[in-house]
């Protein structure tokens, strides 16, 4: 990996991987926090050139490092949307994966990590736009990081963990993705373990900006985040996306 290694917005070219049974690519690549994190990163491109109108890249953030969480999970999501047309980035948060660093137990040095990789995608893809995608506890981190970078134009949450015992981690990171202004999409299973149909309802009345929300009948928080469901988490990311403001 040591020749990959280049640092968030730089020109270096990510190297090539594997291509999809539809000519999409996978290339892979460094991209270095401002506290000097290394994250393992993969971008997922299609294979023909994107419109500028619909030029949205997708940053996913995968769920909790502690729990395993790692860029892979990511995969079945991150080639559906780069055969839908969308250039989409999965990369392994600090101490994940190939990634270097320590993770934390809060989610809180994370959120570097996630602007490190939109300010690269921004500043090396350069779309019209960049989506920002949590999963599970990835969503709480990427909610801190919207506001934090002007290319972000919306957020998509799969799963977010808003229960009393996910908020005991993962509470300092509510404000910032209910006060943002950018439009927002919640998508959770209606027996998700962590967070109850109610607990979301009451914490998203507070919340700035527009807000939609998706319930998935009978789905549970883990099950969400299996392959059974990419295909359906593609469609909602890519609708949301099309009903952003160009």
């Amino acid at each position: 990996y040591g020749a990959d290694q280049i640092e968030a917005g730089s020109s270096s070219a990510p190297r090539s991987g594997l291509a999809g049974a539809d000519g999409s690519r996978m290339e892979w690549t460094t991209v270095e926090t401002a506290d000097g994190a290394k994250l393992s990163v993969r971008l997922f491109k299609p294979a023909a050139p994107v419109e500028d109108a619909e030029d949205v890249a997708v940053v996913l953030v995968h769920p909790y490092t502690i729990l395993g969480g790692v860029q892979g999970l990511l995969r079945g999501m991150a080639q559906g949307l780069a055969e839908r047309g969308h250039r989409a980035v999965t990369f392994d948060m600090r101490g994940a994966g190939r990634s270097t660093g320590r993770a934390s137990l809060t989610g809180s040095s994370e959120v570097r990590d996630v602007v490190a990789v939109c300010r690269w995608v921004a500043d090396t893809l350069k779309p019209r736009a960049v989506l920002l995608v949590g999963s599970s506890a990835g969503a709480p981190i990427a909610g801190s990081a919207v506001d934090k970078v002007d290319q972000v134009v919306g957020y998509v949450s799969i799963g977010y963990p808003f229960g009393l015992l996910a908020s005991i981690l993962f509470g300092r990171h509510h404000d910032a993705i209910l006060k943002s202004e950018k439009p927002k999409l919640f998508i959770m299973g209606t027996k998700d373990g962590f967070t109850s149909v109610k607990q979301l309802q009451n914490k998203l009345k507070s919340a700035a900006g527009r807000v939609d929300t998706h319930l998935i009948e009978g789905a549970g928080h883990f099950q969400m985040e299996g392959p059974a469901f990419d295909a359906q988490m593609v469609d909602l990311i890519v609708n949301f996306i099309k009903s952003l403001p160009k």
